[in-house]
């Protein structure tokens, strides 16, 4: 039994120092043959999101999400630590009876537990001491192990939350340029006022390395692809799914937009979403509803022809279009399907307003009779812009 323990508690270890070190050091490959944080996540967020599945009211469901990411990091610290804590103690009743504690005539693996933890967690209340040069060993390397956690913890906090204040910006930067929610005509027909400026090819490329930036993050942090938008209506793969949606679009054929950056930036958000989708297990769904009608796509000409930007039609431009989205419809939709995440329209049929545009005072303005007036001022802010 002592063998046994002894290797298992080496062999514990061993695993969760590994996960650790390829989760926090190394993070750097899409996929490993095993390891602990992604069997935890697979466990805890199923569940989780088939329980918030049952909320009808989108705020509040995406409340209850946007819960998951922070708690399943600060879980998954905790079962570092618990295997650890678990490994030591399987180490101690492994080496014999090699600890004393007053009044104690048998230490039960309990009490080995208790202070293996008291151990990693440096409190030293001195209850239970060493009595052996196995066990001194141990409690040495084991508080040693506990301080490094903790540096680890403190390192890795700042560096994921800076990644993903990063992406935040850049999501929150595309609510004037594409709407709330966004979608793939309405960027390019407001982004064609400046056309000649080169205007959407610089847009192009912030989004182009953007997406460079979320494929680094989230394949070295898995757990921020479960951090949800600070809006209900906003998302790091709706942002991915417009920006692929309407790159689709230029190098299709829109007579009046060059196609080099457009398809630099189509190739590195299409490399994201298929790595990202490898990340949560995603599927692919043959039964997956069509995203492009034939009647939006009729929309989506009407409405960019209004800008004077001409979409080539006939059989040859919809082969192409069509090839193009089968690059890539599949796995924003598998993506959308695991995480509980709305895809964006081609084209918007709503008028909702965009979150620039509302506040909690709109309804109160709206009751004193000056709706009128900030509608007039809203006008007059798009003309001039």
């Amino acid at each position: 039994m002592h063998v046994v323990a002894i290797i298992a508690g080496a062999l514990i270890i061993i695993v969760v120092l590994l996960d650790a070190f390829e989760t926090v050091v190394l993070p750097r490959r899409v996929k490993r043959h095993f390891r602990i944080s992604a069997w935890f996540y697979r466990l805890t967020w199923v569940p989780y999101a088939k329980l918030a599945s049952y909320i009808h009211s989108q705020t509040r469901r995406e409340t209850m999400l946007g819960y998951f990411g922070p708690v399943s990091m600060i879980g998954l610290l905790e079962l570092w630590a618990g295997g650890l804590i678990c490994g030591f103690a399987l180490l101690q009743y492994g080496a014999g009876e090699h600890l004393s504690a007053p009044g104690v005539t048998r230490l039960s693996f309990g009490l080995l537990l208790y202070h293996s933890g008291e151990t990693f967690f440096t409190l030293g209340y001195g209850d239970i001491t060493p009595a052996s040069g196995f066990s001194r060993a141990f409690a040495v390397i084991e508080a040693g192990m506990g301080f490094a956690f903790l540096g680890v913890v403190i390192g890795y906090l700042p560096t994921m939350y800076s990644a993903f204040s990063r992406r935040e910006v850049e999501i929150s930067l595309l609510d004037a340029r594409a709407g709330s929610p966004p979608s793939a005509a309405e960027l390019l027909t407001r982004a064609v006022e400046s056309l000649d400026q080169g205007s959407l090819d610089r847009l192009f490329q912030d989004w182009e390395r953007w997406a460079a930036e979320i494929l680094e993050s989230h394949l070295s942090y898995p757990v921020l692809i479960f951090y949800r938008s600070q809006h209900s209506n906003q998302s790091w793969l709706a942002a991915l799914t417009v920006i692929l949606d309407a790159t689709a679009l230029v190098i299709a054929g829109i007579d009046q937009i060059g196609k080099q950056q457009a398809l630099r930036t189509f190739k590195m958000a299409r490399h994201a979403v298929v790595d990202l989708a490898q990340v949560v297990y995603a599927h692919y769904d043959p039964q997956a509803p069509d995203r492009l009608s034939p009647e939006d796509l009729a929309a989506i000409r009407a409405q960019l022809a209004q800008k004077g930007l001409q979409l080539q039609q006939g059989p040859e431009a919809d082969a192409k279009l069509g090839d193009l989205r089968a690059l890539y419809e599949s796995y924003v939709q598998a993506l959308a399907k695991n995480l509980l995440i709305a895809l964006p329209q081609w084209i918007r049929h709503d008028r909702i307003k965009d979150n620039w545009r509302s506040g909690p005072w709109d309804r109160i303005i709206q009751a004193r009779g000056l709706g009128s007036i900030v509608s007039e001022r809203r006008t007059a802010t798009d003309d001039h812009f």
